[in-house]
Formats: structure tokens, C-alpha cells, sequence
């Protein structure tokens, strides 16, 4: 079923992994559409808490575009092929009402970036380094970065990182808040594991409409945000985790969420 990545669903957990290791899991056309096909199959399984996409070995997260993948097969328009592929791909991650889980095990470079940016938290190899390197070949930041970048770090500290294309590590990007942890390759899947426990038990729904009203703050109005936030209390109100944390929140107890 898929070529370019490890998809595996079990327990809650929807883990997709790059497996590209010879080109340091470089996004080509193939890896994309899996990558947007695994995570669109998670919409309607509400056996699926939470959502961890990684790559294969310590060395790469993702290397960003395969340049020699878009060149061999005659690509001759990179704004369609963002249209087509890119731009899909990080959509369906934002959309996805489950929270995304970056395991940043190695370098995130370019797009690869860009994907690490989009998913809701990241827990890094903190031997790894961020870079928006697309500078260096005379393109900008693609794939959602220009969207990400200055929400997170701020406008002047966004530009500086586009336009040079350095080398952010795990120990600035942890203070620029790029990522929420960083930790020692040996540590990540005890780190990874703890994460997505806490996720496991969580109230699924209220954490998807989280996503759905943060995804809007920074185009909205104070006014229209309000109005979002009572549209959707209203919504979670009928939920069995409402009630079902009201009546262990009366009982003294810790709740049983099942995410419906």
C-alpha cells in the first residue's frame, strides 16, 4: 500500500514514518502523496488519538525537497507542484481535528522544515538542527514556513532565518520555541511514548477544535474568535467527555475520556 513511508496503526496511535534513508528522507512527489494519504485516512477512525509522523534512522528527519527526484522526472513548475503536493500535505495535518506529534529524530532541513513546523509539537534529537535553507538555491520558504515562522519566532527573528538559511540547533531552538523538547536520541521514544500517552487519554474532540480555533487566531478578529469559542463550547458540550469529566471531576476521580 505505501512505498515511501511505514505507516502503522495500533493502540491509538497512527505513526508514519519516512522512509526514504538513502536520500535522507528528501520528499519526493511519491513521499508526499503517502505521507497526505496516511494522515487523510486517519479523519474518520476514531480509534486514531493522536497522530506521530518521524523518518527512519538518527541522521535525518527529512532533508527537505529531492531536487534530483524533481528534476529527473521533468518537474517544470514549482508552484503547481507545491499546489498539488505541498500544500495538501501540510493542510491535512493543520486539519486533522487529532494532535500531530513531530519525532524530530534527526536534521529538518527546507521543506523537511516546514513539515516538522506544522505538526502541533516537536520532541527533537537535540543533536538535530533546524534550517531553512532554501536561500541557498535562490527560492524562499515553502511548504507552510512563511505561515509558521514569524507566529512562532516573530518577524524580524523569521526573516534573519530565511534569509540566511543557518543552522538552528536543538539548544536556540529550544528557546526560540521551534520545538517543545529536545532530548538524546536514546531518550526519544521514552519521551515520544510519554507524549503520546497523555494524548492516548485525552479528550480527542476538544483538542481538535483547539486546533480548528487556533488555526484561525491570528486572521481573526477578537470578536470573531469569541464567537468561534462559543460555537464550538456549544458543540463540546454534547460530548461523552464532557459529561464524563464533569461526573469524575464530582466524584473526586480521574476521568475516562474516549475521545467521542
Amino acid at each position: 500500500m505505501y512505498e515511501n513511508i511505514i505507516f502503522e496503526n495500533s493502540d491509538g496511535v497512527a505513526t508514519i514514518t519516512l522512509n526514504r534513508p538513502q536520500v535522507y528522507n528528501a520528499l519526493s512527489t511519491a513521499l508526499i502523496r503517502e505521507i497526505t494519504k496516511a494522515i487523510e485516512s486517519t479523519t474518520n477512525d476514531d480509534s486514531v488519538r493522536v497522530i506521530v509522523i518521524t523518518g527512519v534512522g538518527d541522521k535525518a528527519f527529512c532533508s527537505g525537497a529531492d531536487l534530483k527526484a524533481g528534476m529527473d522526472g521533468g518537474l517544470t513548475s514549482l508552484g503547481d507542484s507545491l499546489r498539488e503536493n505541498y500544500n495538501p500535505m501540510i493542510l491535512a495535518i493543520r486539519n486533522a481535528e487529532k494532535p500531530v506529534v513531530c519525532r524530530m529524530n534527526g536534521i529538518a532541513a527546507g521543506a523537511g522544515m516546514s513539515l516538522a513546523l506544522a505538526c502541533d509539537m516537536i520532541v527533537a534529537n537535540k543533536d538535530a538542527y533546524m534550517s531553512e535553507l532554501f536561500v541557498g538555491i535562490g527560492l524562499m520558504p515553502d511548504a507552510g514556513s512563511m505561515y509558521f515562522l514569524p507566529r512562532i519566532v516573530g518577524m524580524q527573528r523569521a526573516f534573519e532565518l530565511c534569509s540566511t538559511g543557518r543552522k538552528v540547533f536543538m539548544e536556540e531552538a529550544l528557546t526560540l520555541g521551534l520545538v517543545t523538547k529536545a532530548v538524546a536520541y536514546e531518550n526519544l521514544d521514552e519521551t515520544i511514548a510519554e507524549v503520546v500517552e497523555y494524548y492516548k487519554k485525552a479528550p480527542t474532540k476538544s483538542i481538535g477544535l483547539m486546533k480548528k480555533v487556533l488555526n484561525q487566531t491570528f486572521s481573526s478578529s477578537i470578536e470573531e474568535i469569541l464567537e468561534y469559542e462559543a460555537q464550538n463550547q456549544e458543540a463540546l458540550g454534547k460530548t461523552h467527555d464532557f459529561a464524563e469529566g464533569v461526573m469524575a471531576f464530582l466524584q473526586k476521580r480521574s476521568p475516562s475520556f474516549k475521545g467521542k
